[in-house]
């Protein structure tokens, strides 16, 4: 492909991801790795670092759609603000944390660990899995290490962290449109740490490609990011008014389809 044809992909990624965002309360990642791990190996980036690129610029595109997802949801009455006071903290070290993690892992492992989370999150949606309601949202310490997990884990697949922030708050009893709303606004500290941390990684690595800094590729995350901010607020009017369990089996097909391909990427 030739350099136009990136000025048109990136930007129609971005418009996908926000949509998505919005609508399932996720930061995209989940669509975003796999994409741009396929865009950037079709790049010719070195093989040993499209994942980790991948995952950074992933982060870094979060940003700019969790910020537009949460005013979304909070114009609507569905971000429980007293939640993300009490998780952020852990949200933020949990993720900054993570990255270090993921730096240190070849690509290969880093990208098994991402297919087998994605497996576990089509599986969630293909199935309906929802935990059942069963107690209260716990005391500020326990708050605090469920974010430490939830960032962790989020910074290893470049999510915005509602694929874990969402079913841990539904168990809790809160009422599952305030839990989508609220994790996309715990997506964006989630978001600028993963970003922090992936930049200070990969500042140092070598081979990397022009105009990347730290393990983000600029050109990819403007033009991603840029797109996703308009149709962010697409989606969470619309998850109102669509049928949201059809749609997230649909969302749950291409995310295996989409890993598979990855994955053929990285081996192949």
């Amino acid at each position: 492909m030739t350099f136009d044809t990136w000025w048109l992909l990136y930007p129609l990624l971005g418009a996908v991801v926000g949509f998505l965002a919005g609508l399932f309360g996720i930061g995209g990642g989940g669509l975003m790795v796999p994409m741009l791990t396929t865009f950037f190996l079709a790049q010719g980036f070195p093989r040993e670092q499209v994942v980790h690129m991948a995952l950074g610029t992933a982060m870094a595109a979060i940003v700019p759609t969790s910020v537009s997802s949460l005013r979304a949801h909070h114009a609507r009455g569905a971000v429980r603000w007293d939640i993300v006071r009490r998780i952020t903290l852990g949200i933020f070290v949990g993720t900054f944390a993570g990255t270090f993690i993921a730096a240190r892992m070849d690509t290969v492992p880093l990208a098994l660990f991402f297919a087998c989370f994605m497996a576990f999150v089509a599986s969630q949606m293909l199935y309906g899995v929802k935990p059942k309601p069963a107690r209260e949202l716990p005391g500020r310490a326990g708050m605090s290490a469920a974010g430490l997990f939830i960032g962790a884990v989020s910074a290893l697949v470049a999510i915005g962290g509602g694929s874990l922030s969402v079913p841990f708050m539904v168990w809790c009893n809160v009422e599952t449109r305030h839990a989508i709303g609220t994790s996309a606004a715990i997506g964006f500290p989630l978001a600028l740490a993963g970003t922090v941390g992936y930049l200070v990684n990969g500042w140092a690595s070598a081979n990397a490609p022009p105009l990347t800094l730290g393990y983000v590729y600029l050109p990819a995350l403007l033009l991603v990011g840029v797109v996703s901010v308009f149709t962010a607020p697409l989606g969470a009017a619309c998850a109102h008014r669509l049928p949201v369990p059809i749609l997230k089996k649909a969302f749950a097909v291409m995310l295996i389809l989409l890993v598979l391909k990855m994955l053929h990427g990285v081996f192949g």
